[in-house]
């Protein structure tokens, strides 16, 4: 009996996984599969880890995001209590207005934000009824299931055409009625003087930043890393590794065989002020002023004292790095095949996972729980 079990921890110990992207997912995998004594190998095209979430001090010693604000937020504990291994936890107070017309309201809509825009002083119950009566029916449409129609049907063409249309358009580059509902739905309508952007119950920030945190969950032994390194698949990683874990987008992974998948880019233009601070919340919109759709002044989220402060300026763009899936009619029909691919590897020991691999936009604390149950899949398999 002894000696089975010397034989099966041997085979364990020697199991090699390649994990293509060292981002949320992929750090949590190598995590939690380094500790149970797999040999793991993280690749990344990048010159950093984190993905997306990766974080830096500027010159000015500033904690910013390079590719936008990452605002941590979670319902589940255990996401919470996992990440705490590897972090210190500090309150994440994320608080967003819209500038409308010259003036400044809070956003998500709130009670605060209608009253203050029709100029009234409605209960909750009354709002209610008011937004009810000046929304437009969903059965007056020919195309009934759109970001546009769902939200006059909720808010009233004023509301929707001040604080939603505009931006929609900046962001997307698209027509808002050829958008899916399911975007203008991530967006809570409050009822009440809540002016917290995020309903979630944990609303948090890494103590030292994103970067840091990652870098302790891939700090094993077990765990070799390779930057500025372009995956390109072949039968030769089958040969070399026994589990793969690609986290890039799916299309990439196919050569495009099937054609490529829709996504919005943006770029990030970082100022940097010598005051405390420069704007008077986190967040602002600008859904009918300038190019950029917001900007964000990370210290209000950092908690760092310094007598400077840095804002990011978001552009959206159609060319770049992929981070919002545009997720057409063509493009689902396109997933769709890559998915059956997928499906077949995974056989093979070839597993998608993440954003850019399920092609669907996710949320970090999303990100990491895919990462653990990837993780639980690969070990009750192995």
């Amino acid at each position: 009996m002894k000696n089975t079990l010397k034989i099966l921890s041997k085979k364990i110990k020697n199991k090699k996984v390649l994990i293509v992207g060292a981002g949320p997912v992929g750090c949590t995998v190598a995590n939690i599969l380094s500790n149970k004594n797999f040999n793991i190998n993280i690749i990344d095209s990048r010159n950093h880890i984190g993905g997306n979430c990766y974080d830096y001090k500027d010159k000015y010693g500033l904690l910013v995001h390079k590719y936008g604000p990452h605002y941590f937020r979670s319902n589940k504990k255990k996401i919470i209590d996992y990440l705490g291994k590897f972090t210190k936890w500090i309150p994440g107070n994320y608080i967003v207005n819209s500038f409308i017309d010259k003036k400044f309201y809070d956003f998500p809509i709130n009670l605060n934000t209608i009253n203050k825009f029709f100029n009234k002083k409605f209960t909750p119950s009354e709002a209610k009824k008011y937004l009810k009566k000046i929304s437009l029916e969903k059965k007056k449409f020919k195309n009934k299931n759109n970001f546009e129609t769902y939200l006059l049907s909720k808010v009233g063409k004023n509301l929707y055409e001040k604080f939603y249309k505009n931006y929609t358009i900046k962001q997307w580059n698209t027509n808002p009625t050829l958008l899916s509902e399911n975007i203008a739905k991530r967006i809570p309508l409050k009822f009440n003087y809540d002016n917290e952007y995020i309903t979630s119950k944990y609303k948090l920030m890494p103590k030292f930043g994103f970067t840091k945190m990652f870098e302790k969950m891939i700090s094993n032994k077990n765990i070799k890393l390779s930057l500025k390194k372009k995956f390109i698949f072949s039968n030769q990683h089958l040969n070399e590794f026994d589990i793969i874990v690609y986290t890039g987008p799916i299309d990439s992974f196919f050569n495009f065989k099937h054609g490529k998948l829709g996504w919005r880019s943006l770029k990030f233009v970082f100022k940097s002020y010598k005051r405390k601070y420069k704007q008077h919340c986190l967040q602002i919109n600008y859904p009918n002023d300038f190019k950029f759709t917001r900007s964000v002044e990370y210290k209000y989220v950092t908690n760092q004292k310094s007598n400077f402060t840095s804002l990011s300026y978001e552009y959206p763009k159609s060319k770049g790095d992929p981070y919002y899936p545009i997720s057409t009619q063509h493009d689902k029909k396109i997933l769709k095949l890559y998915n059956i691919e997928k499906k077949n590897l995974e056989k093979q020991g070839i597993f998608f996972a993440g954003r850019l691999a399920e092609y669907k936009y996710i949320n970090t604390d999303e990100a990491v729980g895919i990462g653990l149950s990837l993780s639980k899949k690969i070990l009750k398999k192995n």
